[in-house]
């Protein structure tokens, strides 16, 4: 509130003179025709959708522009000494090319808002510093982007600076250190990079600053201590401020608030901070490398009402930061502890004294620690004042009946806890002052929400007053849920269900009774059906996000039913992953749109400039995966500049799409997989210094990427595999966060990695299948960040290079396929974090190294198949405990297999869960802000076949020794590792029998011993490995009867063959002895001559009982008189019925012959 205030009294100040001097002059001077012309001219480059420049005008008589909307003049002269045009949520001005250099012949100005509105494209002019008379300037929340110009600092009057939450870069101006006038300056959310200037301490009337989440760098300059007027300092979210905190800062006497969170700042508090007297704020979230063991500095500040410790994690370890907080809480108006591991014996301590009980205390955050329900129980009987509790990510499973009974509560966060007690349930009475409620991730089901929001009478009273209702991931199934919501409370603003399990249509009433909802999150459920019209009753409602849905139905018919009474303020829809059908309709019925996603739904057609003519908002589009065609003139120029943009699997070729030039802040990119055929031009680089998410694969792309002096954001990934881009790799893109130039035509990265002389940031570089020739670059010192590096299937000759033991982040390495020779360099031990070691398919030699099994214990896939190494296999490999793949195949290693590989922990687990891998792209760029996630792969023989298999250690695990000059016995040890899926030892010379304990390797699907010298018998124990699918034995000295069940039974004789002392029905080859098999089978026909006596007494049986009963019968009818008569009476009627029937038949028949 205090920002507010702040900034309406400078407003105040500003103008209150010229409204006490309006009264003073009883007549008025029109404006000048120079400074009226010159609103007109500014007028002409902006959008006004909503007439709000409607009264700027050249008709006769609307000549005065002091009368026109927006404009204040100076009643004495006629000139323009205030311009207020600000926006709102709904009604704003709009243009990407507005010219404020127009309104330089408004000298006199003084005042200058055009906050509010979307201006995305236009920068502000270099010559600001022309407006001498400026005191007030606000371009805040505009989307106003480009450098800040040093000509500020020529604005020698002004007082008042707000230029927060735009798209501007570069750095901060020293020059604004010349602003000696300057109390507000607020640069709050903008892309402002480099360190505090130190030249802003000389700003000596400033009392608000705000440089919060910005990307400034640095140390906070020691000068702020200068500035003694002071009064509010915000330096947060600036993760890259480091150093101390300076001492100077107790000089701020006027400080009342200080926010240094998610920072860098290192070492201990100066007690000086302990000088601030009448500071009411300190937060100081995040700063993790803070040492606040010291409390002493914290106990004079006797103003503070506001306290934010959280994830400071000393607090619950530490006697003495314990005790501060109980004495400070009688006192804090809002406390902030959260991520700190607290414990129920910490609050406890804290608010179970009575002399401990606090009035003020209105805002309490305990999220993300250990608390039970008991904590909550303590809190009540401690105040009853709390305004907003958040509990979070807790252990609460409440059981009290009066739990939560917070007369006064407005917010509450529950999320993230198990909130499935029917005690709980039942007994929810919440404040009926509540407005904002979340309960997301609580294991919440149709019927606890029954029980919670409709059982309760005081629970249906109270929850009228809510506006924002969080119930997102639970498990919510009935789409009857949206009746139970417009039941209970028709005032909702935002509605989270988003992530739930919510099935069948959405109910066509609903978008009647929720008269007031803006915010409507459907996301991730299984919704079906189509989106029902009454939702484009909500006149309100302008963010709707149904993505990750079963939703159908036709677009045209979606757009037409929204293009009622909310039409204007719609400014969010996310209708991605659904079934929507139908083409691209006029979507410039929605002035307003900012942010349209469609992509991964059934849309077909063509799409021309028509339907995007009047979306001058919009600033994220994405169509990817539809049947869509753009068919734009190369000359087009859109009204929009867009931050996002998805085109993916779209068609957009063959030619490069000329309008991304007009395009000048995209942040992120995908047009891959877009039927592009072309050179890509010069001007597209440039594009990469706004860039932060380009994807271009899987096109046809041609040419060389010029090395051009640009400079990169951070955290930028370039995507660009799969097409055909040759020549040199740029030196530019090593700026990248994550590069992946594979399936390419590239011939030579040497200036790409030695040419740069700073380390840079890089994490993943995927230079596969390309053509790069020649030695491996030894200049990798400056990549010491990487963690992913592929480099396979290229023509890089040539030692490892030993400056790669500098990649000590490194997590997978992959050489496959190359013509490298040596050894594995020693200096490779160093990288400890290897999880994919892969140098197969070159031309090294010498022993196995030890330090393999000694250094790199993070190891889970290990291939140096097609090589040359030579020597025994390492004892030293069992120490790979985390191993899942080891491919030693195909060298010239001899002795024996050790029996230590029972230590391979992993291979002894149960884990698989399929054979059937997907195989596919190499490297997966998500979301998000600095996530990366890479897909590691490795080319593995499977089923008789090479593969290149993707993320294999997640779902096999396997040995290849294959191929080698290994001698002895198999140890039956190998039986431990029951997680195996395939086991290759063919090609050796192993001898001996195989060992039964094989039969325990249930999991195997793959058994190759072919090509060796074993003897003996088959065991019996292979026929329990049910889901072996491929098996191999053949050519060895194997012997005797092959076991016939189970899985064996379903080999053919490749399986076999080889092996002459071998037999059986599987090699259709009887095995000696098999004749005498034969008298079994005589004794079974004997056995069988045993049972005719019961047969013969079976069969005499019937005969006799059948002779017995057809006398008994007859006999009856022939002796005794009744039943004969009865008996020939009916012989009798049966005759003379079947006669008739005859007769009938015979005359239908002629009847029918001759008609």
């Amino acid at each position: 509130m205090g920002i507010y205030l702040l900034k309406l009294l400078f407003a105040l100040l500003l103008c209150f003179p010229y409204k006490i001097l309006g009264f003073n002059w009883p007549s008025h001077v029109k404006c000048s025709e120079r400074e009226r012309q010159a609103l007109l001219n500014f007028k002409q480059s902006v959008v006004d959708d909503f007439g709000i420049l409607s009264t700027w005008s050249n008709h006769e008589n609307n000549t005065d522009c002091c009368t026109w909307k927006g404009i204040q003049c100076e009643n004495e002269t006629g000139h323009i000494h205030m311009l207020n045009l600000h926006g709102s949520q709904t009604r704003y001005l709009s243009g990407d090319n507005i010219s404020i250099f127009s309104l330089l012949e408004l000298q006199n100005m003084e005042y200058l808002d055009l906050s509010f509105n979307a201006f995305a494209g236009s920068q502000i002019p270099q010559h600001m510093g022309s407006f001498k008379s400026l005191r007030y300037l606000d371009l805040s929340y505009s989307s106003f982007c480009g450098v800040l110009s040093y000509e500020l600092g020529n604005l020698s009057k002004l007082e008042y600076l707000d230029l927060k939450f735009n798209d501007l870069d570069g750095t901060i101006p020293p020059q604004l250190g010349k602003l000696t006038r300057l109390g507000y300056l607020n640069l709050r959310y903008n892309r402002i990079h480099g360190e505090v200037p130190y030249q802003l301490g000389n700003v000596s009337q400033l009392r608000y600053l705000d440089l919060s989440r910005t990307s400034l760098s640095g140390a906070i300059p020691l000068q702020v201590g200068k500035l003694t007027r002071l009064c509010y300092l915000d330096l947060s979210y600036n993760y890259d401020i480091h150093g101390e905190v300076p001492y100077q800062l107790g000089n701020l006497s006027q400080l009342r608030y200080l926010d240094l969170s998610l920072t860098s700042l290192s070492g201990a508090i100066p007690f000086q901070v302990g000088n601030l007297p009448i500071l009411h704020t300190l937060k100081l979230h995040t700063v993790e490398y803070l040492d606040i063991t010291n409390t002493k500095w914290l106990s004079s500040l006797s103003s503070l009402t506001t306290l934010d410790l959280s994830f400071m994690r000393i607090l619950a370890s530490s006697r003495q930061w314990t005790q501060m907080i109980k004495d400070l809480i009688p006192n804090l108006r809002e406390l902030g502890l959260a991520g700190n591991s607290l414990s129920d014996d910490n609050v406890s301590y804290w608010f179970s004294s009575h002399s401990n009980f606090s009035t003020s205390l209105s805002i309490l955050d305990l999220s993300c620690n250990m608390l039970t329900s008991s904590t909550i129980q303590l809190l009540f009987n401690y105040t009853r004042n709390l305004q907003e509790l958040y509990l979070s990510q807790n252990n609460i499973v409440p059981s009290s009946p009066q739990f939560l009974n917070f007369p006064s509560l407005v917010i509450l966060d529950l999320t993230y806890n198990n909130l499935t007690s029917l005690t709980f349930q039942v007994n929810f009475n919440i404040s009926s002052k509540l407005q904002e409620l979340y309960l997301a991730n609580c294991n919440l089901t149709d019927n606890s929400f029954l029980v919670i929001f409709a059982s309760s009478s005081s629970t249906k009273k109270s929850i009228h007053s809510l506006i924002t209702l969080g119930l997102s991931e639970n498990i919510l199934k009935s789409s009857a849920i949206f009746y139970l919501i417009s039941n209970i409370t028709t005032n909702l603003q935002s509605l989270f269900l988003n992530e739930n399990l919510l099935e069948g249509p959405i109910p066509a009433g609903f978008g009647k009774e929720m008269n007031f909802l803006e915010f409507l999150y459907l996301q991730s459920n299984k919704l079906q059906g189509e989106i029902p019209a009454s939702l484009g009753n909500i006149c309100t409602l302008y963010h709707l996000t149904l993505n990750s849905n079963n939703l159908s139905g036709e677009l045209s018919a979606f757009i037409g039913n929204f293009s009622r009474c909310n039409r204007h303020a719609f400014q969010v829809l996310d209708l991605s992953y659904n079934r929507i059908t139908g083409m691209l309709s006029n979507l410039s019925i929605f002035p307003s749109l900012r942010e349209l996603y469609l992509s991964n739904n059934q849309l077909i057609g063509d799409i021309i400039e028509s339907p995007l003519t009047n979306l001058t908002t919009l600033n994220a589009l994405d169509l990817s995966d539809n049947s869509l065609s753009i068919r734009c003139n190369s000359t087009w120029v859109p009204h929009f500049q867009l931050s996002m943009l998805g085109l993916a699997s779209c068609k957009l070729g063959p030619r490069f799409p000329s309008w991304l030039q007009t395009q000048k802040y995209l942040q992120f990119l995908d047009i891959s997989d877009a039927g592009i055929d072309d050179f890509v031009p010069d001007w597209f680089w440039n594009k990469l210094q706004t860039i932060r998410k380009m994807n271009m694969s899987y096109n046809s792309l041609k040419g060389r990427i010029p090395n051009l002096p640009i400079k990169l954001p951070s955290g930028t990934y370039v995507i660009m595999n799969s097409n055909q881009l040759e020549g040199d790799v740029p030196v530019f893109l090593s700026q990248a966060y994550s590069l992946d130039l594979s399936q390419n035509k590239f011939s030579d990265l040497n200036a790409f990695l030695c040419r740069k002389s700073t380390t840079t940031n890089m994490i993943t570089l995927d230079l596969s299948n390309n053509q790069i020739m020649g030695q491996v670059p030894d200049c990798w010192q400056h990549l010491s960040s990487l963690t992913f590096l592929d480099m396979s299937n290229n023509k890089l000759s040539g030692k490892i290079p030993q400056s790669m033991h500098t990649l000590v982040n490194l997590e997978v390495l992959v050489l496959r396929n190359n013509s490298l020779t040596g050894g594995l360099p020693l200096t490779l031990k160093n990288c400890t974090n290897l999880n994919v070691l892969d140098v197969s398919e070159n031309f090294l030699f010498g022993p196995i190294p030890s330090w393999i099994g000694e250094s790199l214990q993070k190891l889970k896939i290990l291939s140096i198949r097609v090589n040359q190494f030579f020597g025994s296999v390492p004892v030293h490999l069992c120490y790979l405990r985390q191993i899942h793949l080891l491919d030693l195949s195909r060298n010239k290693l001899s002795e024996g297999i050790p029996t230590c590989l029972k230590n391979l922990t992993e291979m002894k687990k149960r884990e698989i869960k399929t054979s059937e891998i997907v195989r596919g792209q190499k490297m997966t760029i998500t979301g998000g802000t600095d996530g990366y996630i890479y897909d590691s792969n490795v080319l593995l023989m499977w089923k008789g076949q090479e593969y290149v298999y993707l993320n294999p250690e997640i779902l096999l695990k396997s040995i290849d020794l294959s191929s080698n000059d290994l001698t002895g016995e198999i140890p039956k040890e190998l039986g431990y590792l029951v997680g195996l899926v395939s086991l290759n030892l063919s090609r050796n010379k192993l001898d001996g029998e195989i060992p039964s304990e094989i039969g325990n390797l249930n999991l195997l699907e793959f058994l190759d011993l072919s090509r060796n010298h074993f003897s003996g018998k088959i065991p019996y124990t292979l026929s329990y490995i049910d889901r072996l699918a491929q098996l191999d034995l053949s050519n060895n000295y194997l012997s005797g009867r092959i076991p016939w069940g189970r899985q064996l039974q379903t080999f053919d004789a490749s399986s076999f063959e080889g092996n002459l002392g071998l037999c059986g029905q599987q090699l259709n080859k009887t095995c000696p002895g098999d004749e005498t098999i034969k008298k079994p089978e005589t004794q079974e026909v004997h056995d069988e001559d045993d049972n005719s006596v019961f047969y013969e007494a079976l069969y005499m049986s019937l005969g006799l009982g059948f002779f017995i009963g057809f006398w008994s019968l007859l006999g009856s009818i022939l002796l005794w008189r009744p039943w004969r008569n009865s008996y020939l009476i009916f012989l009798n009627r049966a005759t003379d019925y079947i006669l008739v029937e005859i007769e009938v038949n015979i005359a239908n028949g002629h009847w029918w012959f001759k008609g």
